[in-house]
């Protein structure tokens, strides 16, 4: 074969590839990123350090700021929450917290890092630093130290609002974290239901854990401004692998999108 029909065959299969992704993918999420979990290697991105709305995927930073503080002793998984009527006035996703109830601060965990619930994350904000607005402050400094360069946290929740913001490299940096720092909790994330002290509670990515295959972990997060985001821990072909897909138009989309950004690459080094 000549160069010229080697050059022009690697057009073809190349250009065949991005119409599946562009037409596949483009259902259609503003950013994506697929790492190999065990070297850190990025396989595959787009808009990868575009600044968007995390969503319910802010829970990833508020679950680790927790994590960290039981690790150091600040706040033990029994000890027993009384509820700010700050918190109980979170909207929707809410476990249902009332002012003045009181609740173990292992059901906040659960019921933030499983249900995604509002409530629940500013309380567990308020019990780490005394306030919400302290508590983002303190996230800022620990994604400083984490390497989280682009995002920027003003709530522990991820309800829109104006200069909170995050990028799919940097989520799929917190998955890894958390994965290498509390290896002890990770299965939090995998999860289809928990015991939230009040009820059990669904996990909101149960789509996700469904429907990806190989997923151990998963996180899923939707706002009218984000979109439905989404980021799973999988294993695939004997490796670990992390995708993140930001503003997929549906729950079924960002399903595909995860199912093709990692599929299509490993069909790709075959």
């Amino acid at each position: 074969m000549s160069l010229t029909c080697s050059i022009r065959l690697f057009v073809i299969i190349t250009l065949s590839i991005f119409c599946i992704s562009a037409s596949d993918l483009a259902a259609q999420p503003k950013a994506y990123i697929l790492v190999d979990a065990d070297t850190g290697e990025v396989l595959a991105e787009d808009s990868a350090d575009l600044r968007l709305h995390p969503a319910g995927l802010t829970k990833l930073i508020t679950l680790y700021a927790a994590f960290y503080a039981v690790q150091r002793g600040e706040v033990e998984l029994d000890d027993i929450i009384t509820i700010s009527s700050h918190a109980a006035n979170e909207p929707p996703v809410e476990l249902g917290l009332k002012a003045g109830m009181k609740i173990k601060f292992r059901y906040l965990l659960r019921a933030a890092g499983v249900q995604g619930a509002n409530d629940a994350a500013t309380a567990i904000a308020e019990v780490i630093a005394g306030s919400e607005k302290s508590f983002s402050s303190e996230l800022n400094v620990l994604s400083t130290e984490l390497g989280l360069s682009r995002s920027a946290w003003k709530n522990p929740h991820g309800l829109t609002e104006a200069g909170h913001f995050s990028t799919a490299r940097d989520i799929s940096v917190l998955i890894m974290k958390h994965k290498e720092s509390f290896p002890e909790y990770f299965n939090l994330f995998g999860r289809r239901s928990a015991d939230a002290g009040l009820r059990m509670v669904a996990n909101s990515a149960r789509r996700l854990l469904a429907g990806v295959r190989g997923v151990e972990a998963a996180q899923y997060g939707y706002t009218r401004a984000a979109g439905h985001n989404g980021a799973v821990y999988v294993s695939r072909e004997g490796r670990s692998l992390v995708a993140v897909v930001f503003g997929a138009a549906t729950t079924l989309d960002l399903i595909d999108d995860l199912n093709q950004v990692i599929e299509l690459r490993l069909a790709a080094e075959m």
